[in-house]
């Protein structure tokens, strides 16, 4: 994805359109398919020449007086804001094209292509449009809030503009989906923009194998409801799933090559997709150990701790950063997963008596009153200092943070809140009082675990849409208001535990409604206006796989 400066742009002359020859045209079919890989049809080449909507010297159809007032385009997300118009409205008009002005190209032609290859339109980069044509526009940079756009439809054209790329393109699956649900976009303003910055699916590769171009499938699922990030948990227990060149010995089989995960993160660029990895460590790292047993974690009598390596032990280190080092050039955008959840020496009743080697080796770090938990925080820091400097947002499950103890956590970790339920489990108001960024993953309604172990069930669409809100981290009740800003967004979470228990097909299509509810949620902070019936109907139509059902 490339950068660029947002640029203000006076009035351009604007010919007048045949509103009846306008309401009068067929819609194309959209391409669900498209790809942002590739051009519009014929690969960079127009549709039929715009000399072919030339304007007509004198409008034919009614007056825009004589239509009545728009109403609000039907989306999901919702969008915030319809400034209703009177007139005919826009459909895809054959001849009619996606028009990028030249300054815009570098950042804007993905976009603009990807739009015209959906709607059937052709492209060209011009800031000169005819009746029927989508002009996409960079507004001056803080001319609103990021990834916000607003719409117009008028005088037979649509108009998109936003003070960044993302809003351009959030604009785009606006009109994709207006075309999609209704057949025409209405006259009037929208003016949107999301409530929370981070808003995704969370991925579990590791226990279970994805192909890349079932992960494909996803972000594209993903960009039409406007979620811009995807967590990529590769590494765990079962499997190590990312080709590795300084440890290939831990590499299990299959799993993806470098190539495949540069061709998802461009593809996720493309749709405005940071993709978020995670190496989980120091627990979860059963795939490692089981070629490196010199780094098993064991307690007090000898006995191996599943998943976990020995923290006091500099190689263990030393393997773990040489991960990161490899994979941060690998992934691009701004944001990694340290892990940190379910260090097994810390899930028992005392952890000195049960580690005495870990909490010798905190007492002679952090001093005489330090514990086995002050050694776990340093080895979050420590991890983070390594990644840190790459300019990445960084963060950690909730339950890597401790309350007490000699060393403290760094203060620019997000806290990715999922369980109360450990032991010293911190409610979330212990982060958001101590002033830490959160991301809500709560596992009452945003984890899918394949097979319900542990009693989880599968989050349906209904139960987000109606119940949970981003201040509701842990249980059902939410946090006061007053920390909504801390509250950064949330993620659906698709755990592997049981990976048989559903095929890859299954496992897109329990998510897809959960998912739109969860875009709602995230997008509109008002209380849904819709019912949840009409809701999953409409995203029955919207969404990529249509009515082929889903929770």
């Amino acid at each position: 994805m490339r950068q660029t400066t947002g640029r203000f742009r006076g009035s351009r002359a604007i010919a007048t359109a045949a509103a009846a020859t306008l309401v009068a045209l067929a819609v194309p079919a959209c391409s669900a398919g498209a790809d942002r890989t590739g051009d519009a049809p014929g690969a960079g080449s127009r549709a039929p020449a715009p000399t072919a909507v030339s304007p007509s010297p004198t409008p034919t159809g009614p007056p825009p007086s004589s239509y009545p007032l728009s109403t609000a385009p039907r989306t999901v997300p919702s969008v915030r804001e319809h400034v209703p118009a009177r007139g005919p409205g826009w459909k895809p008009a054959p001849g009619a094209r996606v028009l990028v002005a030249p300054a815009d190209s570098a950042a804007l032609a993905d976009e603009g292509k990807l739009l015209a290859g959906e709607l059937g339109l052709g492209y060209a980069e011009s800031d000169q449009s005819a009746p029927g044509d989508v002009q996409l526009d960079l507004a001056a940079q803080g001319s609103g809030p990021a990834e916000s756009y607003t719409l117009t439809v008028e005088d037979g054209r649509v108009r998109i503009t936003g003070p960044d790329e993302a809003g351009v393109f959030y604009g785009t699956r606006t009109l994709k989906q207006e075309i999609r649900g209704a057949g025409s976009a209405p006259e009037g303003t929208v003016k949107d923009a999301p409530a929370k910055p981070q808003r995704g699916l969370n991925l579990d590769i590791a226990r279970k194998y994805f192909t890349p171009e079932w992960i494909e499938g996803r972000l594209r699922e993903m960009a039409d409801l406007k979620l811009n990030q995807l967590g990529l948990h590769f590494s765990d227990d079962q499997a190590f799933r990312i080709e590795s060149a300084t440890h290939p010995e831990i590499v299990s089989t299959p799993h993806l090559t470098k190539a495949e995960v540069r061709r998802i993160n461009a593809l996720a660029a493309r749709l405005h997709i940071a993709v978020v990895p995670e190496i989980d460590s120091p627990g979860h790292l059963g795939a490692v150990l089981r070629v490196h047993p010199e780094l098993q974690l064991r307690d007090a009598a000898g006995r191996a701790v599943k998943g976990a390596v020995d923290i006091s032990n500099p190689a263990s280190a030393k393997l773990v950063d040489d991960l990161l080092r490899e994979y941060l050039p690998l992934f691009p955008a701004g944001a990694w997963h340290l892990g940190a959840d379910e260090y097994q020496a810390l899930v028992v009743r005392d952890p000195q008596a049960s580690f005495p080697a870990l909490a010798s080796a905190a007492r002679a770090r952090y001093g005489p009153t330090a514990r086995v938990q002050d050694l776990a925080t340093g080895w979050l820091n420590d991890r983070a200092a390594v990644v840190r400097p790459s300019g990445k947002a960084l963060k950690a499950w909730n339950d890597g943070f401790f309350r007490g103890g000699v060393a403290k956590a760094a203060a620019d970790i997000q806290a990715e809140y999922w369980t109360g339920k450990e032991i010293g489990a911190r409610p979330p108001l212990e982060y958001l009082d101590a002033g830490r960024k959160v991301v809500n993953l709560n596992d009452e309604y945003l984890y899918y675990v394949l097979g319900e172990p542990n009693q989880f069930t599968y989050p349906t669409g209904k139960r987000i849409y109606e119940q949970w809100t981003p201040l509701v981290l842990r249980g059902t009740t939410p946090v006061p208001a007053r920390y909504d800003a801390q509250v950064l967004g949330g993620r659906l979470a698709v755990w592997c535990d049981l990976a048989a228990s559903q095929t890859p097909d299954q496992v897109a299509a329990g998510i897809r409604l959960p998912l739109a509810a969860l875009s709602q949620k995230l997008w509109d902070p008002r209380p849904p206006q819709a019912a949840w019936s009409d809701f999953q109907a409409l995203a029955g139509r919207l969404t990529a796989q249509g009515a082929s059902g889903g929770r």
